[in-house]
């Protein structure tokens, strides 16, 4: 299904690391050109240089999603260099979890500008010209956290989560007549810097007590958003659920 995936201008936030920079280097290899969206800006240069020397095609933007107008930026930047943007992969989130009676809400506050509203942003600054297409896809990260409450410490993180899987499927019904795709990728634990977030002690030695006794590679993710991307046009695969075999959550 290369031909599927090769040509194709593919957006990636939270490139820098983690999911983001193991789906850019497998899209790559297919033949996609990656545009890298992330704060870091040095991991990103190094990651597009690494693509680069294997015979891909790589762009570098410096992007907080939590701000709209560099959002529209690397939107931008894709449709400059490339003339379009074919997959947006909304991707970038953190994950500090703590029980509620901690009351950290900045950290809350943190979750819903990144996990939420980044990916409003995301979907606000590729739509447009997808719908100009009359084509596209967008691609959503989602947990399992966003299936199944894991609390405490969990709450808000699960909240975000499942919203994010509530905004994706109300997109596929709205853009449902402008060929436009959506996936939802929900995966389980997966090895990242997503774990690192946490600031509670309690709350980070359970987390990373977790992720020992179970995670898989980022590149795991990675081949599950290439297999939704490699379908013909016109099938949708809209949710894909994805755990270490040694998860029960």
């Amino acid at each position: 299904m290369r031909k599927n995936i090769e040509g194709k201008v593919v957006v990636i936030t939270g490139a820098s690391s983690g999911m983001g920079e193991a789906t850019a280097h497998h899209l790559s290899t297919l033949g996609a050109a990656v545009v890298l969206g992330a704060r870091r800006m040095d991991r990103l240069n190094l990651i597009a240089k690494d693509i680069r020397s294997q015979s891909g095609n790589a762009l570098a933007v410096q992007v907080d999603v939590t701000k709209r107008p560099e959002v529209d930026t690397l939107a931008k930047a894709a449709v400059d260099a490339y003339g379009k943007i074919d997959v947006w992969i909304n991707n970038a989130g953190i994950m500090p979890i703590a029980p509620l009676s901690l009351l950290k809400v900045d950290e809350w506050d943190r979750m819903i500008d990144l996990n939420i509203k980044g990916v409003l942003y995301g979907i606000a600054a590729a739509l447009p010209y997808m719908q100009k297409a009359n084509s596209g896809h967008f691609i959503n990260i989602a947990s399992v956290f966003g299936i199944k409450m894991f609390a405490p410490g969990g709450t808000v993180y699960c909240a975000t989560k499942a919203a994010v899987r509530s905004l994706t499927e109300g997109l596929r019904i709205e853009v449902h007549g402008n060929k436009i795709r959506t996936t939802i990728i929900s995966p389980g634990a997966v090895e990242s810097e997503l774990k690192e977030g946490t600031s509670d002690e309690a709350s980070s030695k359970l987390v990373h007590q977790l992720y020992e006794s179970f995670s898989m590679p980022a590149d795991t993710v990675a081949r599950a958003i290439a297999y939704a991307i490699e379908q013909p046009a016109d099938i949708d695969i809209n949710e894909i659920v994805v755990r270490p075999l040694a998860q029960d959550f």
